[in-house]
């Protein structure tokens, strides 16, 4: 099934994209659990849009003998932006879950403010640098922002690494390697537009192997489970 546009009428009006979001992410899980991944790996769906941290409650318990600690007011209070997270992880069972890979399903406000698209280039960062295979994917219609342009920006790389044109619509897959000459990251860039079909990216699993996600297959099966 070709790509749709989820962030404009028709759909738009008929459908809620978070919800979309989160059933392909969890489709993601599915095959790549029944299908696709090492025996000794795992995936799982993590979905938080908006805000996810704790409210304050002000005190917190540190045991009974010690009692609830008041804590005081702080010095310093910063602003910050925690991204939207719509992603799956894949963990190896090697001494406990160990996180060797993530697919990035990025939201609008992932490329929303220039704050929200720095945090999210950061995560992103964060995963490459400890070896953790990385796949972005990026429907959003409705927001120009090239998030894996914003990535390279952040490593301080030359113009060659971005995506000609910044397309709005894209796919990234990224795999840390260390050889004899240096570290570095492969990438397969590959730009999407609407009503075409999704390609089948590589998912590095630190440490392990690589597999395919075909984006096309779980796309294809979510949009006839939300009877799209």
């Amino acid at each position: 099934m070709p790509l749709r546009d989820h962030f404009h009428p028709p759909l738009s009006n008929l459908r809620h994209w978070e919800s979309f979001h989160a059933a392909w992410a969890t489709e993601m899980v599915r095959t790549l659990n029944r299908n696709v991944l090492p025996s000794n790996c795992f995936a799982e769906a993590q979905v938080h849009v908006g805000s996810r941290v704790e409210r304050d409650v002000g005190t917190f318990g540190i045991g009974v003998e010690v009692g609830t600690y008041a804590l005081s007011a702080p010095p310093l209070v910063m602003p910050a932006l925690f991204p939207d997270e719509i992603e799956v992880q894949v963990f190896h069972m090697s001494g406990g879950a160990t996180l060797v890979a993530a697919i990035e399903l990025i939201s609008p406000g992932n490329k929303d403010r220039p704050e929200a698209r720095r945090a999210f280039a950061a995560k992103c960062l964060s995963y490459l640098q400890q070896g953790i295979g990385l796949v972005i994917v990026d429907i959003v219609s409705e927001r120009l922002a090239n998030l894996h342009n914003e990535l390279i920006h952040l490593m301080e790389q030359p113009e060659a690494y971005e995506l000609p044109g910044a397309p709005a619509l894209y796919a990234v897959a990224y795999r840390p390697t260390r050889r004899e000459t240096g570290d570095q990251i492969e990438m397969w860039p590959i730009p999407l537009a609407i009503d075409r079909t999704l390609p089948v990216m590589p998912l590095a699993l630190r440490g392990v192997t690589t597999v395919p996600v075909d984006l096309e297959a779980t796309y294809t099966t979510t949009c006839v489970d939300c009877r799209m």
